[in-house]
């Protein structure tokens, strides 16, 4: 018997997911439970039928949620044994299911239930209607004892009659299966077949979202190596060129810059992670330009206007040294006589709003220019679209980033970061 899979889709599920938190109707959780519901039958109920036994009748919206909530943290680390394991004896105990199993394509990965003194996490996938679930993509139903998989030495002895397997998607390739086994002899109950499909949906997306979770990651590390990789090629030359006049000269001026360097260096490459407190951003920020004015002497003056209470504000990792940097390259380099750089950070009460200024007093940058600052061109992404972008993906709307510019009178460049968030 094969019934066609109904999985709601990535792009339906993730309108639905927006659409309800931004009017702030219901906590993830709740809008899982109802597209899952709607879709793929998730309550059992829905439909009318009565014929489950009384311990498998539809569960209340709000034990759903619950079931919802406890398998999102154990999901969202992907599919292996740990999750696996945690996931199946939830839905064993919560749904009371008699045995639940989950595979990977080629392993056991946890089984709770009658038969789990044959049927063990590690074993190799040896049920066929497994196999034919994930290679067909669609759920199968079975109670020929011998599509079970058991193995030769249980001798015929497994009390498991029946099962649902479904296969577990991500982005529409089958990773995995979940099947849902009966003790009892006889037909398997269509209820149970539209519990294992809602179950396997569910599942499926949260393996989605894990990924999807995982591929923002990612997309943040590369932003802080691309970050990491414009302020080495261009800053690195000249700071060497700098320090090799002043060995010449000035040995012990020569001392103090590689110390600085190494300063620099080391805290461009230490974070793995996206935030820092403001005080080292602050810190780094002053060893830049330490290193900076060794190379244009007086040309550069720099003033700080740092309210203390700042020191300790989380911020993302590599945000306002860019920012000085923009405004010695493009602002104070480009004028004849130098400059003044000034950075100031206060936190304003209302909102709870940290507020970093990098205000120039050089050339300005032409309206066109600025609007290609903070654009991709040809693939290639300057420093300042960098940020704008790490500011939206961190904080979404919460963050403010303003730019404005007079040719001839200067930049001032202004961030707004919301206070008290710690899980950047």
């Amino acid at each position: 018997m094969i019934l066609p899979l109904s999985v709601t889709t990535g792009i339906a599920v993730s309108m639905a997911l927006a659409w309800f938190m931004e009017l702030e109707l219901a906590s993830p959780a709740t809008v899982l439970v109802v597209v899952l519901g709607a879709n793929a039958g998730l309550f059992l109920g829905l439909r009318g039928r009565t014929t489950l036994a009384p311990a498998r009748r539809a569960l209340p919206q709000r034990r759903m949620v619950s079931l919802v909530e406890q398998t999102l943290p154990h999901m969202r680390l992907g599919l292996n044994e740990e999750t696996a394991l945690r996931t199946v004896q939830l839905l064993h105990d919560v749904m009371r299911l008699d045995a639940v199993a989950i595979t990977d394509r080629e392993r056991v990965l946890a089984f709770t239930g009658p038969g789990s003194d044959h049927h063990r996490a590690g074993d190799e996938v040896r049920s066929t209607m497994t196999r034919r679930a994930m290679e067909s993509n669609e759920i199968l139903v079975t109670t020929d004892a011998r599509h079970l998989g058991c193995p030769p030495g249980s001798n015929g002895n497994c009390p498991l009659a029946g099962a649902v397997v479904a296969p577990l998607l991500c982005d529409d390739y089958p990773v995995g299966s979940l099947a849902v086994f009966q003790t009892a002899e006889g037909d398997v109950e269509s209820s149970l077949i539209e519990l294992t499909k809602g179950l396997a949906g569910m599942l499926s997306l949260q393996l989605e979202l894990a990924q999807a979770h995982r591929g923002a990651q990612i997309a943040e590390t590369a932003k802080l190596d691309a970050l990491r990789a414009q302020i080495n090629p261009h800053f690195l030359f000249n700071t060497l060129n700098t320090i090799s006049m002043k060995a010449r000269t000035d040995s012990e001026e020569a001392r103090r810059l590689l110390i600085k360097l190494s300063d620099f260096l080391r805290y461009a490459m230490k974070y793995s992670g996206h935030a820092a407190p403001f005080g080292e951003e602050y810190f780094f920020v002053r060893t830049y330009l330490f290193l900076e004015k060794a190379r244009f002497g007086d040309s550069l003056k720099v003033r700080y206007d740092i309210d203390p209470q700042c020191l300790s504000i989380p911020v993302p990792v590599l945000t306002i040294q860019p920012l000085i940097e923009n405004a010695v390259k493009h602002g104070i380099a480009q004028q004849p006589g130098g400059g003044l750089i000034e950075l100031r950070a206060r936190v304003e009460p209302i909102g709870g709003v940290l507020r970093v200024r990098v205000v120039d007093n050089g050339v300005g940058i032409e309206r066109e220019r600025l609007s290609s600052l903070m654009t991709v061109n040809g693939g290639e992404i300057s420093a300042l679209a960098n940020i704008y972008e790490r500011l939206t993906r961190l904080y979404g709307g919460r963050a403010s980033f303003e730019i404005s510019s007079t040719p001839g009178k200067g930049t001032s460049v202004s961030l707004g970061l919301p206070v008290g968030i710690n899980d950047l």
